[in-house]
């Protein structure tokens, strides 16, 4: 067959404006649970946490522009297809997406170690938005200052740390369970 010299190039998936989706999810009558992710580069972390999402009935990702794992075969392989489902929000600024989240009454709970109370201690029953850090630099301290809540999981061994993804899964399963 003769291409003449043409290729097409599709991308993975489409992504979402922010602000798009939350009006979705309020026009469903639904409280939002959204998952941000800061600084993850890593692609099977990536996917891995949008599997997770997705069978936890988040309703979104959102990832920076800029220093954020790729979509692409190995995260949806990883993701066992959720990337398909679940929809994901390329930002330019996290910070900026923080205040739009909290200007729709959807609170910003930091996952990190630093924190003085337990995920357990929290409401999340609101509107919920779960912020997860890379494993070697944890969330950016221009997002800490600015997020709603600070928020640790409880550790009981001698490793002080958890994978990026066995953490987001825990934090949406604490959203699963106070929803129940």
């Amino acid at each position: 067959v003769n291409h003449q010299g043409v290729v097409a190039q599709q991308a993975m998936i489409s992504y979402q404006e922010l602000e798009t989706l939350i009006l979705s999810i309020q026009e469903k009558g639904e409280t939002p649970l959204l998952v941000m992710l800061d600084g993850v580069t890593d692609i099977r972390n990536m996917g891995a946490i949008a599997r997770t999402a997705e069978c936890m009935g988040a309703h979104g990702l959102i990832v920076p522009r800029q220093g954020a794992a790729p979509v692409n075969a190995d995260a949806m392989k990883t993701s066992a297809g959720a990337l398909e489902y679940l929809p994901i929000c390329r930002e330019k600024n996290l910070v900026d997406s923080v205040m739009m989240l909290q200007a729709y009454e959807i609170q910003t709970v930091a996952s990190t170690e630093k924190a003085s109370e337990e995920i357990y201690h929290q409401d999340l029953t609101k509107p919920t938005c779960i912020i997860m850090g890379a494993e070697d630099k944890g969330i950016s301290s221009q997002l800490l200052k600015r997020v709603d809540i600070l928020a640790k999981i409880p550790l009981q061994g001698k490793i002080e740390s958890l994978n990026v993804s066995v953490a987001a899964g825990m934090m949406m399963a604490e959203v699963a369970r106070q929803r129940g």
